[in-house]
């Protein structure tokens, strides 16, 4: 798993065969995706939690998807069955609203890293890679970042520079933010605080200073006179008023089925798993279903809930919610309060 950028896009590589539990987390948790890799295994074809994958990436909003066959090297691999393996993905990724023509690259990431530790820059398999990475940027668009709103960034980690202070590390939502310029830490806190307004007193890219955080960028900002312990993971810099913590709000959404890695029973009002609000993770509690008295296992539903301690929610705000290990399924915020 790996998160990075190329240029101005934002990719995460989703591994399907193996690692299921932590990825579903990085999925979830991720603050924003432009594109993703889902790697599959060629000697075997998509796994259950390949769907999965598939359908958590398209509720969190990501809308460009390229597949990497790995493991093409193996002796139970040939052409024949990689047809099949991916006939079979693309019509899981057709069926989650991905483009028909989605890049397929065959290859062996471990002969490619064999290769590039020898220095063997020209052997093919190293070439494949090479083609991977000229898919990311043939197929996968430079987003529009939104300059205009007020800034937005969810807070990834927090750390401490010896001397500086205490920096916050993530990737911007919305908007843009300067040196001198007021930003508000909002949600996580008691339903009575009131979110703290700081002066950010440094930004930083890839550990250079920079003029200015924008949309889209990686970065961390530094907080005047906040303590480590004062600014956590899943709470929000944004600029001061622009969002408000809520508690309670409404969603539609949509019930992973049985087959796609969701609950094997239905849930009811009063269930408590955990919402996963970008870099949030919150329990909450489900207070309505609408016109349903439960919601079944792939199905779509609109709901009403209410979390243990109110985080920086609005309507448009995608989220996921799982109990435990598993994915019960993902939805869209349409109204807070």
């Amino acid at each position: 798993h790996v998160e990075y950028e190329t240029g101005e896009r934002h990719y995460a590589h989703i591994d399907c065969p193996g690692h299921a539990d932590y990825i579903k987390n990085m999925i979830t948790g991720a603050a924003q995706m432009d594109g993703a890799i889902l790697l599959v295994d060629g000697s075997q074809g998509p796994q259950q939690q390949t769907r999965e994958h598939i359908l958590l990436a398209g509720q969190v909003g990501v809308k460009h998807m390229v597949v990497f066959l790995n493991k093409t090297d193996m002796p139970d691999s040939d052409e024949e069955l990689h047809e099949l393996v991916e006939l079979e993905v693309r019509e899981m990724l057709e069926q989650q609203g991905f483009s028909e023509d989605t890049p397929f690259i065959k290859g062996s990431a471990l002969k490619a890293l064999e290769a590039a530790q020898n220095d063997d820059w020209d052997n093919p398999w190293v070439l494949c890679v090479e083609m991977l990475v000229a898919a990311l940027d043939s197929h996968i668009p430079v987003p529009e970042r939104d300059m205009v709103s007020p800034f937005l960034m969810p807070v990834e980690d927090v750390v401490t520079i010896s001397g500086r202070g205490t920096v916050c590390t993530g990737r911007v939502s919305r908007g843009s933010v300067r040196v001198g310029d007021k930003v508000e830490i909002v949600g996580l806190l008691d339903e009575d605080a009131k979110p703290r307004e700081v002066v950010v007193t440094g930004t930083q890219a890839f550990r250079k200073d920079v003029a200015a955080a924008d949309a889209g960028m990686n970065v961390g900002i530094l907080l005047r006179g906040v303590k480590r312990d004062e600014v956590q993971r899943g709470q929000i810099l944004a600029a001061p008023t622009s969002i408000k913590p809520h508690a309670k709000g409404t969603a539609e959404f949509y019930a992973l089925a049985t087959k796609e890695g969701g609950r094997k029973k239905p849930f009811q009002v009063g269930y408590q798993p955990q919402f996963f609000f970008g870099t949030t993770d919150v329990t909450g509690t489900i207070s309505g279903l609408g016109d349903a008295d439960m919601a079944l296992p792939g199905s779509h539903v609109t709901m009403d809930f209410d979390l243990r301690k109110p985080v920086g929610v609005e309507p448009g705000m995608r989220f996921a919610v799982r109990e435990g290990s598993k994915t019960v399924g993902a939805g869209i915020v349409t109204a807070v309060g």
